[in-house]
Parts: structure tokens; C-alpha cells; sequence
């Protein structure tokens, strides 16, 4: 059986190796030749999977894709010619909620002000949504998701219309890109909406670039609107438009998801639905793959407390979105370099990698809801 997997897909080898045949390929040179014998196919967002790419893989039995969204794949075409697909749906939902977490502390430091009570509305209630609703309110906000597509289908959570979404301090974006039916969300965030946002809201988008109108943001900002923003997505990636970076309070290059357990997990779970799939054998556990982590336990000071300041700094000391942000102004300027960075992207922890003795403090129960792991 011959396997082709992206080179991005981390510990890909070590899942297929025992299935078969198995070679890598970069996005930026792959051709329809290449992959003629393809049996099983395994991609990232960078890969578009269509007819031209596959119409002559005659062997196809099976498409995956190691991340959430899947709008770079045909699945309707695939479905035309009877060949499996699947999605790494939900693999870096957590990765997202603490990009967000880490966003959020950052920003309440700019606005002066303490994250309990506050309210946020998260657009998107689906499995990354779901994390963001968690540990939001494990560090005491006020969370109310939005999500009229769940809500018309019987999830039974408490949902709220996006017209009151709009008055929360924050609002999240996590929906997927939908271009037509009931619920698009191809500039969900129109010239008006974004109009009516105010100086002391804050917006955070780590859905995908076009639900929100760029330019017509830029248009607003240029011309002299003042906004609280953070954009890891944008408008035509790779090429997005850097005339809207300075305006843009924590800039990044699409990486919220890139932890290496998300990443590690997208590929874990495209290996088990092709197991599944194919009947083939699926005994590689991609815990047991990640590095030793350097920094994996923090005592707390018994004599302190803890406060929206010690949170930041444990958050911090995981995950500080201010070097994403620093690295995404002095390294990305075009499209070849927003596909580097992306591509090469340092290794991030999730909370969970570091162990937190908090002993008898009060709050602890928010570290630990967070997602940072107790002493064992």
C-alpha cells in the first residue's frame, strides 16, 4: 500500500510506517503525477485536494486531512468516485482556548481591567467554541455562546443572538467559513457590525479570515476608528493585506491550533479514522511521541495568592502570545514568508505539559480548570 502524507504532519511516519509504502511531499511542489499510486492520502490546509490533484490516483481509497477545517478538500468529488475522507475535526480545540486565554490576559493588561465578570460572546459553539466556553469561565467571565445552526438543530446549551454577542466586552470568533444557505459566515463581520463595535470591546478572530471584511475594516481604522483587535486569520492567506497588521493589537500567523499536541493529534486522529476505515491496525499512541517537555512543574509561593496576575504569569510562562506577535512583525512580510513561518513554527506546549502545585491557595480550582496538570 503506498501512503503519501504532507511533510508538515508531525510524527506522520512513525503512524503509517507499518501500513506500507510511505513518502512525504511538500504543498508548494506537489504535482498529480506524483501521487498516481496513491492508496491513502493524508494532508494539511496548505494541500488542495480537488480533481486536478487526484483525478488520476485510480487506487484512492482514502483522504484525510490532519486539521479541523476542510475547505481546501473536494469532498464532493471524493464522494463522486467512492473514496473515504476525513477531518482532524476538534484535535486543536484546546490549542485554540489557550491561544484566547493567553489573548484575553494580554489585552485585559492594555484595557486595565480584571477578566471575572467580564462578558464575552463566543460565536461558534462547536468542539473549539466548547473549550473557549471552559476555560473563559474558569477564569471567572461571564461567557454566552452564540450559534444559531446548533441551536436550530436541538443542542440544548443556552444560546444567545449574535445582536447580544454585541454587546459583551469580547467577542470570539470560531465559526467555519460558509458561503451560502441559512447561516453564512463570509463577512459575518460586515462594515456595520464592525462599525458598531466600540473602544472598549475587544475582538478576536481565530475562525478564518473572510468572516470578517478586511478591507472593510481597514476602510474604518484608516480612518481613525479606534479598536481592540486580534486577528490570527486573515483575508486570501498567504497573501493577506499588511496594511492592516499595525492597526492590529496581537497579530499572528493562523497558529492559534499549532500546539504540538494539536498538531501531533490531528495526525493521530486522521491515522485512526483510516484504521477504521481500512481495517488496518492502530496501535500508535501519539502521547508517547512528544519531547520531554524542559519545563514541566512550577511550585506556588504558599504565602501569596493568587490573583489575575499570577494566572498571567503561569499562563505566560507556557504560552505568551506577545512573542507570536513579535515574531509574526519582524519575520512575516509577504506570502512566502507567512508560508515559512507557519511552516516552521517553534514548538508550543499546552497547559496541560506543565504540573502546578498550588498546595491549599485559594483559586486554585481555576488553574487547574484552565487545563495546567496538579502534582502528581
Amino acid at each position: 500500500m503506498n501512503i503519501f502524507y504532507e511533510d508538515t504532519m508531525p510524527y506522520a511516519l512513525e503512524h503509517f510506517r507499518d501500513w506500507g509504502n510511505v513518502q512525504s511531499f511538500n504543498h508548494k511542489t506537489i504535482k498529480p503525477e506524483d501521487i498516481v499510486d496513491a492508496d491513502l492520502l493524508f494532508v494539511r490546509s496548505t494541500t488542495k485536494v480537488d480533481e486536478y490533484l487526484v483525478g488520476q490516483c485510480r487506487k484512492l481509497k482514502f483522504v484525510a486531512t490532519a486539521t479541523s477545517g476542510s475547505n481546501h478538500v473536494d469532498i464532493d468529488y471524493l464522494k463522486s468516485r467512492n473514496i473515504g475522507f476525513a477531518s482532524a475535526a476538534g484535535s486543536n480545540a484546546i490549542a485554540v482556548a489557550e491561544y484566547v486565554v493567553s489573548a484575553i490576559l494580554v489585552m485585559a493588561e492594555k484595557l486595565n481591567w480584571q477578566a471575572e465578570g467580564k462578558t464575552v460572546g463566543v460565536v461558534g459553539a462547536g468542539q473549539v467554541g466548547t473549550q473557549v466556553e471552559r476555560k473563559l469561565s474558569a477564569l471567572g467571565m461571564d461567557v454566552r455562546l452564540c450559534d444559531p445552526p446548533l441551536e436550530a438543530s436541538g443542542d440544548t446549551r443556552n444560546f444567545v443572538s449574535l445582536e447580544e454577542v454585541m454587546t459583551c466586552d469580547v467577542i470570539t470568533l470560531h465559526v467555519p467559513l460558509v458561503r451560502s444557505g441559512e447561516h453564512p459566515t463570509l463577512y459575518m463581520f460586515d462594515h456595520d457590525r464592525l462599525q458598531a463595535i466600540s473602544e472598549k470591546q475587544v475582538l478576536i478572530n481565530a475562525a478564518r479570515g473572510e468572516v470578517v471584511d478586511n478591507q472593510a475594516l481597514l476602510n474604518l481604522l484608516t480612518s481613525g476608528k479606534q479598536m481592540n483587535l486580534v486577528f490570527d486569520v486573515w483575508e486570501n492567506e498567504p497573501d493577506i493585506n499588511f496594511q492592516l497588521v499595525p492597526y492590529i493589537d496581537i497579530a499572528t500567523a493562523h497558529i492559534a491550533g499549532h500546539t504540538i499536541e494539536g498538531k501531533a493529534k490531528g495526525t493521530s486522529f486522521v491515522y485512526r479514522h483510516a484504521a477504521k476505515a481500512l481495517e488496518l491496525a492502530n496501535e500508535v499512541e501519539w502521547s508517547s511521541l512528544l519531547p520531554k517537555n524542559e519545563h514541566t512543574q512550577l511550585n506556588l509561593n504558599q504565602d501569596s495568592q493568587i490573583t489575575q496576575d499570577t494566572i498571567r504569569d503561569i499562563v505566560f510562562s507556557v504560552y505568551d502570545i506577545r512573542d507570536d506577535d513579535a515574531a509574526f512583525r519582524q519575520q512575516v512580510k509577504d506570502g512566502d514568508t507567512f508560508r515559512y513561518y507557519r511552516k516552521n513554527y517553534p514548538i508550543r506546549r499546552e497547559f496541560a505539559s506543565l504540573q502546578v502545585n498550588a498546595g491549599n491557595l485559594t483559586g486554585t480550582k481555576a488553574i487547574y480548570e484552565l487545563g495546567f496538570s496538579p502534582f502528581d
